[in-house]
């Protein structure tokens, strides 16, 4: 299988992640940095396997962003897929590697559960705080503010030199002009926590979206790996890679 696009040290891989996985170079990654689909934002079926869009945008309009499959799980298959792609993707970490994996309050107890069972060593979560904006079904009721990441090591957690101890909580807001993806995250969040990853290395992102993880990859120094399966994230990806390459080669 050839990327679906390759420059500078970065390559997008258009497919599901169990098709691209198996090409891979075992050990090869230093981070698993990722934010797969959390199957969360209805408690009925109906609502489980509404369109993504109408779950997680306001008034279900996209404002032009495409949609993703893969988010219509119930808790069971879910837990089962992830145990099966961390798993696979745990491989292709160096031993000592970290795993990161984005998910919501609803799906936060059965993701750490599947992150154990994928004999990824679990050692934390950080919070990212998104900002007094977030939404609150009515008064007297806590605002949903907080997104998690699951964090672990493929192994042992040793000492670094040159980074850490890394931040436990992240404040970054949304910003439209910023957002690619119906449920894409901050640049500069991503920026943030690529720091997980030393200078130079390699991470990967199973669910790359966007392509978020991948420019603030490239934006730092580091290089990478993305997989996913919708060619039209794919395309604006590759479009937001060569827009930043190109303004580097032009300074």
């Amino acid at each position: 299988m050839k990327p679906y696009y390759e420059r500078a040290g970065i390559s997008i891989y258009h497919g599901d992640c169990h098709e691209v996985f198996p090409v891979l170079p075992p050990k090869s990654f230093s981070v698993m940095l990722t934010d797969p689909p959390y199957c969360s934002g209805g408690a009925s079926s109906s609502a489980k396997t509404a369109d993504p869009v109408d779950k997680y945008c306001h008034n279900g309009n996209a404002l032009g962003r495409p949609t993703f499959s893969g988010d219509a799980k119930d808790q069971r298959s879910f837990v089962t897929w992830s145990v099966f792609w961390m798993s696979a993707c745990r491989r292709l970490l160096k031993d000592g590697g970290y795993g990161l994996v984005f998910t919501d309050w609803r799906q936060l107890p059965s993701l750490t559960d599947a992150f154990q069972a994928a004999d990824f060593t679990w050692r934390g979560l950080i919070a990212w705080d998104k900002g007094g904006g977030s939404r609150s079904p009515h008064k007297g009721y806590a605002r949903h503010q907080c997104e998690y990441l699951v964090w672990g090591k493929n192994g042992k957690c040793r000492p670094r030199q040159d980074a850490g101890p890394f931040p436990g909580c992240h404040h970054e807001p949304v910003r439209h002009a910023d957002k690619f993806h119906i449920v894409g995250k901050p640049t500069e969040l991503m920026v943030k926590l690529v720091d997980f990853c030393p200078q130079g290395e390699s991470l990967i992102d199973c669910f790359a979206g966007s392509g978020t993880t991948l420019v603030a990859a490239a934006k730092t120094g580091r290089f990478g790996a993305g997989i996913e399966r919708e060619e039209a994230n794919c395309e604006i990806a590759a479009e937001r890679l060569d827009e930043l390459f190109d303004v580097s080669c032009r300074q």
